[in-house]
């Protein structure tokens, strides 16, 4: 991490899909006084379609391709949270990035948790479809958790209060500027 004061610069929000990032990061932008950024809402305005049609017409691949250019472009600003697609910290560039650029906290669930969050016909491209969907999702999230595990902190989301985790959230980043903490 830069020099420079580790309480202004991006926090990262990143973690398996429906753990809340979206919903946690504008209650944590919100009460740190920072700015808030869902970089999956910034690829669909930049791509003019949803994510579910960038998959289909351009695959994972385009899509991986537009969260990285939509992740560097986030990663310059100060004082943002930065709420990540699931599958974007799983990319060594970008997670080096946000491990570069600023705080990293990722939002746990277990794939049960997930698959009550979202339901049926979640309008998610890589559940939707799948015969076994709690299979498919227990497979996604073990390849996946490696990548999760090197953010700065990890907070379970679990049977808790999107408020309840914004605080914890909270008090992970300010545990860490207390103790000077730089990873």
């Amino acid at each position: 991490m830069a020099d420079d004061d580790s309480s202004d610069g991006p926090v990262f929000l990143i973690g398996f899909m429906a753990t809340g990032k979206t919903t946690v990061g504008r209650l944590v932008a919100r009460r740190r006084g920072f700015s808030f950024v869902d970089l999956d809402e910034t690829i669909v305005a930049a791509a003019g379609m949803p994510v579910a049609e960038i998959f289909a017409r351009e695959g994972e691949p385009g899509f991986r391709r537009r969260e990285a250019e939509a992740l560097r472009a986030a990663a310059a600003r100060r004082r943002t949270v930065i709420a990540t697609g699931g599958g974007a910290a799983c990319r060594e560039e970008n997670l080096a990035t946000m491990l570069g650029a600023g705080r990293v906290v990722a939002l746990s669930a277990t794939p049960a948790e997930v698959l009550r969050r979202t339901g049926r016909g979640s309008g998610r491209p890589l559940l939707d479809g799948k015969a076994d969907p709690l299979g498919t999702a227990a497979s996604l999230l073990a390849a996946r958790e490696p990548f999760y595990a090197r953010a700065h902190h990890t907070v379970d989301t679990v049977g808790k209060a999107p408020a309840e985790v914004a605080s914890e959230v909270l008090a992970a980043l300010d545990g860490a500027i207390i103790a000077g903490q730089r990873k």
